[in-house]
């Protein structure tokens, strides 16, 4: 059929009323195998089981394609299984809606005289929006290799696979399906007795959806909409402890007020306290310093569960077994903290603070999902990000102090090549002003920023949101979970997933 002879395309569901005629189709869609037809009794069943996941596509009110389906626990279906066992010997038994996670499909054809008219992707779409309305978390088949026959003298089901997928041989049905974002799993051996062209293999392909929330018995759900506060900090002088955590205090209940997620405080924060100390020499200053981190990171857990809100505390020096970090404290806002180093230091704080780099390296879970935190320098070195994105995170955060202009446009250009390499945010934040009275601190420059990857759901020069330069101000801003999972599956380029991983490793000791 020809589009201009079109009048009309419909997705119906299937009814009992369209039977004979879908029987019909069915003989003339399977030619080599004309016996091979649904019976109207179990046409009944699947209606009556899932309604649902039993449609047709009508062109000029003539049926000119159908998708069945039925729901399964994924988990509890065989790795190498056949149509008969995922069928329940076609009474689909196997059916299971209440436990179920997983939509099974069991039948697609077009009739030929429609083919080339994209309906399959139709059907394939649509299966797609149920999985997703239904919170189940992807699809499978057994997919026919109908060319395979020709090339079964000559290689394993296997090897037929790999140069289909290489585009070196063409096989109508694995392309298609292919092309409409499944993956091969696996070959499943006598998968349809009687399916000759096929030599009785089929390929399990899935379908993952990336909009899949695994059940869970708690009250609270992952949040998908994520609302950043970056807090650019203006270094000044303070009396004392207590002021500056006031100061603190006032920018967390701000961000909070715009119902932020996080707060994001920069390196160093805490560093205008050195002032009372600068009789003393540099690394002996620091050092006094980090005698106040213990009681920061306790009043920053109290106006995390206060203020209902995850704080990164940015990083302050730290000693432990006599050596001094720079570290800070992820302060969720149910009470739990954990603590991340500054890998890499730099030659002026190893020179002047004897600082040491610390070796802990880890993703964090929050209720917006997994999080990385890389201080300043760190985020010059790619491999640490990658390993986090490894690990499954979304936001990275990177807290920074960076006296010169090109020292910020170091972080800034690697902060934004880590959100493109990796799919996710990227959310910086500074320090600006100066601080005459401190040595080793002399000035400030920053612009706190929130990076995207860059692709048509994101701004296109990948910049969210940006504070104004050298500017003590907070900065809000949303970043929506989802468009990450959309990205990885469907992006322009997929970063994560074009790896050459059959080349090269990345892996953490």
């Amino acid at each position: 059929m020809k589009p201009q002879d079109i009048e009309n395309i419909e997705l119906q569901y299937l009814t009992l009323d369209d039977y004979q005629e879908l029987k019909g189709a069915m003989q003339q869609a399977y030619s080599s195998m004309p016996e091979l037809f649904w019976r109207e009794k179990q046409i009944k069943t699947l209606i009556d089981k899932f309604p649902e996941g039993q449609v047709v596509i009508k062109i000029n009110n003539q049926i000119a394609g159908c998708a069945l389906s039925i729901i399964v626990d994924y988990d509890s279906i065989d790795d190498i299984h056949t149509y008969e066992d995922i069928t329940g010997n076609y009474t689909f038994d196997t059916h299971d809606a209440a436990k179920g996670d997983a939509l099974y499909g069991i039948e697609v054809f077009i009739k030929p005289e429609f083919r080339g008219l994209r309906l399959g992707r139709r059907l394939y779409d649509y299966r797609k929006e149920v999985c997703e309305k239904l919170n189940l978390r992807g699809i499978a088949f057994g997919g026919r290799i109908p060319n395979y026959h020709k090339y079964s003298t000559e290689m394993t089901p296997k090897e037929y696979i790999d140069k289909v997928r290489r585009k070196e041989i063409h096989d109508p049905v694995l392309n298609f399906q292919i092309s409409n974002d499944f993956h091969p799993v696996r070959i499943l051996k006598g998968y349809l007795e009687g399916d000759e062209s096929s030599g009785e293999y089929a390929v399990l392909l899935e379908w993952d959806n990336i909009y899949y929330e695994k059940p869970t018995k708690k009250a609270a759900t992952m949040k998908k909409i994520v609302r950043l506060g970056l807090i650019q900090w203006q270094m000044r002088l303070y009396k004392d402890l207590e002021e500056l955590m006031q100061q603190a205090e006032y920018f967390i209940d701000a961000v909070s007020g715009y119902r932020s997620d996080f707060a994001l405080f920069p390196e160093f924060f805490n560093a205008p306290l050195m002032a009372e100390n600068n009789h003393l020499s540099e690394s002996e200053a620091i050092r006094e310093l980090a005698k106040h981190t213990k009681s920061i990171v306790q009043k920053f857990s109290e106006f995390a569960i206060t203020y209902n809100i995850n704080i990164i505390t940015g990083s302050m020096p730290e000693v432990k077994n006599d050596l001094l970090y720079n570290a800070g404290y992820l302060c969720r806002r149910d009470g739990s903290i954990e603590r991340y180093e500054k890998l890499h230091v730099t030659p002026d704080e190893a020179k002047v603070w004897g600082l040491q780099g610390g070796s802990q390296l880890k993703a964090f879970d929050t209720d917006c999902g997994k999080i990385g935190i890389l201080i300043c320098y760190d985020s010059e070195f790619p491999e640490l990000s990658r390993i986090l994105a490894d690990e499954g995170m979304d936001i990275l955060f990177i807290p920074f102090l960076t006296d010169t202009q090109n020292g910020y446009s170091r972080v800034r250009h690697c902060a934004q090549a880590r959100a493109i390499e990796n799919e996710c945010y990227v959310a910086i934040a500074g320090s600006v002003g100066n601080l005459p009275k401190v040595h080793n601190m002399d000035i400030q420059f920053a612009q706190s920023m929130v990076f995207t990857p860059c692709d048509f759901s994101f701004p296109a020069n990948g910049i969210k949101a940006e504070a104004t330069t050298n500017t003590e101000m907070i900065l809000i801003a949303d970043v929506d979970i989802d468009l990450l999972r959309e990205l990885n599956q469907f992006g322009s380029v997929r970063n994560l997933r074009d790896r050459r991983t059959d080349i090269f490793e990345l892996r953490k000791k």
